[in-house]
């Protein structure tokens, strides 16, 4: 725990890039942490287990006195399938309940069901977790699917310059080796908002909510064993900010969860990411991770209030030296600056006090004048590779980003930029930042393409698994207000399942309704609907087999889902 590093406290350093086992360049400090994440099942004391490496997350077991208690399932059920079978080498004792930290990793429940053969298995959590886990998706899917496969480097290649290091948290965020990802989540039986002591497999659990990266983040403390397992403490700097987007995580919060945890005296600390820490590191470890948030937090807070607008402030908070010394308060996951900006933000908006930040130009005029003001293409595609030559990296993406974003784009233009990125990528410690860049520049470059993330798609498999009702609200997000113009029209869907909802289109928007004052019906089943919405069948096709009904014009009907961005509505699959 007690490493030394150089060169961390800036998001782009000046080190040589290292290789990964596979070929891989990074900053050094980013390929040592692969280690941290490989694959190993840790004993902790002598009642715990926990297995790093087999996914995004870790798996974990409590050996109480009525057998094991399992602690989060990851991604898929291929995943507790394999920590399941590194516990079998250590133990054949029954798993007689399971516990989740938080809703992201709760999705191989069902292995636990399959191995030991019982119908009902006592499972504890949050009672936030089942919304959370209907909140994502929904009406901003493709730019959450889109930030996910930018952050955690999802279509990168296995090996090579460009190759998938690791997440920051764990090596990937699904293990390849568990194709097809088989979802397998089965929802809380006992579940809790507010701090509960239970008695669980013979032992007492104290479980108590931390809203962390999660709002249904719990700790839970085995006070007989002396271990706390938690979401609050990771193998890296807490991501106050994700690239991917996400709501504001408010560092205050974070901090009382964490204060909570050093009031416990842990032992062992067990986490959802990252190697477990035991003995005299616990304490040290979670007051310098503590700090470091409040710092981030106090710092920002402090020169805002000055005056200062928000690149100042950013160019002006870093870390202290102190927090080098634990991988845990180091920027290998994101990043200072950009949490920075995340508490800016958070508290005050996107207006920093900066005047050109008024009325700027758009992205797009911005670019040609900044282009024309050097003397046009020419000079600045000169200057940009100047900057990346010098290692400038901050200043040649801005340079880069006016030749990719201006008028008159050339592939040169494009492969300039996407040089910049990957010098960001080999340069930076950040996980996060490495993986977003090299998806970016092998986009740039057309060697990957993202187009599918730019558009709504539905999961036939999603739709099915949800309520038919949950998806008619999202449509309020897929509407071209040029296609709606004029348009006063209610219609209600009737599924077979004996469930109706509503959708109004009132020329520019779309308000969710409960269908009672539709003039315009449809009746259909809840898996044609699946099958429009996850590009299956299309409205005509619908129509013209009698999978969808109506008790008005079908007219009507063609013109209120011509609205919707949506090739099942528009008469192609």
């Amino acid at each position: 725990m007690n490493e030394t590093s150089s060169g961390l406290t800036d998001a782009i350093s000046t080190d040589t890039p290292a290789a990964g086992a596979r070929g891989q360049l990074g900053h050094p400090e980013a390929v040592r942490h692969t280690q941290r994440l490989t694959r190993q099942f840790h004993r902790v004391g002598d009642h715990a287990w926990c297995l790093v490496g087999n996914g995004l997350s870790n798996q974990t077991f409590i050996d109480a006195p009525e057998g094991i208690i399992a602690i989060d399932t990851g991604e898929c059920v291929e995943e507790m399938r394999a920590a399941i079978a590194a516990l079998r080498e250590h133990t054949s004792k029954p798993i007689v309940a399971c516990m989740y930290t938080h809703f992201h990793y709760v999705a191989g429940t069902r292995a636990i069901v399959e191995e030991n053969g019982v119908r009902e298995l006592p499972i504890y959590g949050h009672a936030g977790i089942e919304a959370n886990r209907l909140r994502f998706g929904g009406e901003v899917a493709p730019a959450s699917s889109r930030g996910l496969v930018h952050q955690f480097g999802i279509l990168l290649p296995d090996s090579g310059a460009d190759g998938l290091l690791h997440c920051g948290l764990g090596l990937f965020f699904r293990n390849p080796g568990h194709a097809p990802y088989t979802p397998g989540y089965l929802p809380p039986t006992h579940t809790f908002s507010e701090p509960v002591t239970l008695s669980i497999a013979g032992l007492t659990v104290e479980c108590t909510p931390a809203p962390s990266d999660a709002t249904d983040s719990v700790t839970l403390w085995f006070p007989e064993l002396g271990v706390c397992v938690n979401n609050l403490l990771w193998p890296a700097l807490f991501n106050i900010y994700a690239t991917r987007g996400e709501e504001y995580r408010d560092p205050r919060i974070v901090l009382r969860g964490l204060d909570h945890m050093l009031s416990l005296d842990a032992r062992a600390l067990i986490g959802a990411h990252g190697p477990p820490i035991s003995g005299e590191e616990v304490r040290q470890t979670i007051i310098d991770y503590r700090d470091a948030i409040q710092f981030i937090w106090d710092q920002t807070v402090r020169l805002v209030n000055r005056g200062m607008t928000l690149s100042e402030v950013t160019a002006a908070v870093h870390l202290p030296e102190r927090f080098q010394r634990s991988y845990c308060t180091r920027q290998l996951y994101g990043l200072v600056e950009h949490h920075v900006r995340q508490i800016h933000g958070g508290l005050f908006g996107w207006f920093d006090g900066d005047e050109s930040h008024l009325f700027p130009l758009s992205t797009t005029e911005r670019a040609n004048r900044m282009v024309a003001g050097f003397g046009g293409r020419e000079p600045v595609r000169a200057q940009t590779r100047q900057a990346i030559d010098a290692g400038d990296y901050r200043w040649a993406l801005e340079l880069g980003s006016w030749l990719v974003r201006g008028d008159a784009a050339e592939a040169t233009d494009r492969a300039l930029l996407a040089s910049a990125l990957r010098g960001v990528a080999q340069h930076t410690p950040s996980a996060n930042l490495r993986n977003w860049c090299l998806t970016r520049a092998l986009d740039l470059e057309g060697t990957l393409s993202l187009d599918r993330f730019h558009v709504h798609r539905f999961s036939y498999g999603e739709v099915m698994a949800s309520p038919p009702t949950r998806f008619i609200p999202v449509l309020r997000v897929l509407l071209d207000p040029g296609r709606s113009a004029g348009m006063d029209e209610e219609l209600v869907w009737q599924f077979d399942t004996g469930e109706r909802s509503g959708l109004r289109i009132r020329h520019p928007v779309a308000v969710p309704t409960h269908g009672d004052t539709a003039t315009l019906a449809m009746t259909l089943s809840h898996a044609t609907w699946a099958a429009l919405l996850g590009g299956r069948t299309t409205l005509e096709k619908a129509l013209s087999d009698d999978s969808v009904t109506t008790d008005g014009s079908v007219d009507r009907l063609r013109r209120f889902f011509a609205c919707f961005d949506h090739p099942s509505f528009q008469g192609t699959s």
